[in-house]
């Protein structure tokens, strides 16, 4: 009876196993997980342990529909990274696609008897979203198509990802306590990923990490046989982007005000993504805090700020293109040579452009998505286009959805980041709002930069970054205007 019940014994997790049916249902799981174990391995069993929690996640995920984002955000940032730890024929790349579908699924059962608000989405950055990802579908009608399973793998970076995650952003990151709670993960994430890169240079690399750097990856990630540090992205020129773009957002949300906890934990996250974008040897990363604080001394609108910055970014600029300052050090002696317009590499890659000026001047479409590069030998070993290092993100784009492609993509980021820039100088109220979202369109802006250099804009986790980014700084003025939280999520 209730009146037995010891009123100073606190109910515990493990009370439940006193109840006979999760008894029998944990010994029933931990027979099968034996039996599994013993005819099929280990593998099996394990897939039978954490089906539970498989099950819980999917319950979860079902009645908190933002639960997907969340992980998708979270995916972004070691999901490629996995691939070094599974079978190479474990396809894990769709985990993103999958978890993303998911979510839309979800959505659609959450609110199976009442009728989802779709007012949200309804945005000019929607839209854009769409007509990029149409031009994309188009590609598979591109007379030069020769493979269409390489224009199935490169549209979901290119172009799905995109179209899929602006609207769930704008649903669900609806209130400042989402986004913060965005921030945060993003800030967690960047600095396990800074923590994990300094422990490969330190320590050096586990044993799965070895064995990919003994394919050609190694040929780009030890240099004069010092180790660049790829922590667990794709490598280190996502790391050290990444790490840069994290340490921009992180500096300026760090001094948008909510206490001296919230001040620690960014400027912690700040200086660790310096850290890791130096580590990474990345010497197109340099851009990015460059190009970010640039535009974020624009978009504080006071002119004792700009001067104090502009001046600091000089000094930043003198420093590594006019004096020798730390040329011992091999990452600030790496940086510098970014500075450098003779630099060997900076050659090779204009030399490549102009072979690409030749042969795409009559396809004004370009060569097909997925066909240009060294991901696209896989497909195509032996084409022009999969022989030709692009390097930057630009000149992929340019390559494989030709200057119609080019100019509408470029097209499509600079409305986006205008109209943010005009949205937080001139309709902004809040100061800690604004902060926050000029960290945010600061951020992109300096990977918009650096993906001339580099093709980082459209790799994870940077470009999942990049469209949330993009979603909440065209939301900025619901932020503004309200904080009731709808009911969608």
């Amino acid at each position: 009876m209730q009146g037995n019940a010891d009123p100073f014994r606190e109910a515990t997790g493990s009370d439940r196993l006193a109840s006979p049916k999760y008894l029998v249902v944990l010994l029933v799981f931990t027979a099968l997980a034996i039996g599994a174990i013993q005819r099929k391995g280990m593998a099996a069993g394990a897939v039978l342990v954490i089906l539970p929690f498989i099950l819980l996640y999917g319950y979860w995920l079902f009645k908190k529909p933002i639960t997907g984002l969340w992980t998708a955000i979270i995916l972004g940032f070691v999901l490629l990274g996995i691939g070094r730890y599974v079978p190479p024929k474990m396809q894990i790349g769709i985990a993103m696609d999958g978890i993303l579908a998911l979510t839309y699924v979800a959505l659609f059962f959450n609110r199976f008897y009442d009728k989802i608000d779709w007012r949200p989405v309804k945005k000019d950055v929607t839209l854009l979203a769409f007509i990029w990802f149409g031009y994309s579908l188009l590609q598979f009608f591109n007379p030069e198509v020769q493979s269409r399973s390489a224009w199935l793998s490169g549209i979901r970076g290119i172009s799905l990802y995109m179209m899929m995650v602006i609207p769930l952003v704008l649903l669900f990151i609806n209130d400042r306590r989402k986004l913060d709670t965005f921030l945060y993960i993003w800030g967690i994430f960047s600095l396990l990923a800074s923590l994990r890169g300094i422990v490969q240079v330190t320590l050096g690399p586990d044993s799965f990490e070895q064995r990919w750097l003994a394919t050609d990856a190694g040929l780009t990630h030890i240099i004069f046989g010092s180790l660049r540090a790829f922590s667990f992205m794709s490598d280190a020129g996502q790391f050290g982007a990444n790490q840069a773009y994290s340490a921009v957002m992180a500096t300026i949300v760090a001094f948008a005000g909510g206490g001296m906890k919230r001040k620690v934990f960014f400027l912690g996250v700040a200086a660790l993504g310096f850290v890791g974008m130096f580590l990474s040897g990345t010497r197109g990363a340099i851009s990015i805090p460059l190009a970010g604080f640039f535009l974020f001394f624009i978009l504080r609108k006071n002119i004792p700020v700009m001067i104090t910055g502009f001046v600091l970014l000089v000094i930043v600029v003198i420093f590594f293109k006019f004096t020798f300052i730390g040329q011992d050090n091999q990452f600030i002696r790496r940086m510098r040579s970014a500075f450098n317009p003779n630099d060997p590499s900076l050659q090779v890659r204009l030399a490549n452009q102009n072979k690409l000026k030749t042969y795409l001047a009559s396809r004004p479409f370009g060569g097909g998505i997925g066909h240009a590069g060294v991901k696209a030998r896989s497909f195509l070993p032996n084409s022009f286009l999969s022989n030709i290092a692009t390097d930057s993100w630009y000149v992929l784009i340019w390559a494989e959805q030709g200057i119609v492609g080019l100019v509408l993509h470029l097209f499509i980021l600079f409305f986006i980041l205008i109209k943010a820039s005009r949205i937080i100088m001139f309709r902004i109220r809040d100061p800690g709002l604004k902060m926050k979202m000029a960290a945010l369109a600061s951020g992109m802006f300096g990977v918009m930069v650096a993906s001339y250099g580099n093709a980082v804009l459209g790799t994870m986790p940077t470009s999942l970054l990049i469209y949330s980014s993009m979603a909440i700084l065209l939301n900025a003025k619901h932020f503004d205007e309200t904080d009731q939280t709808l009911n969608v999520s």
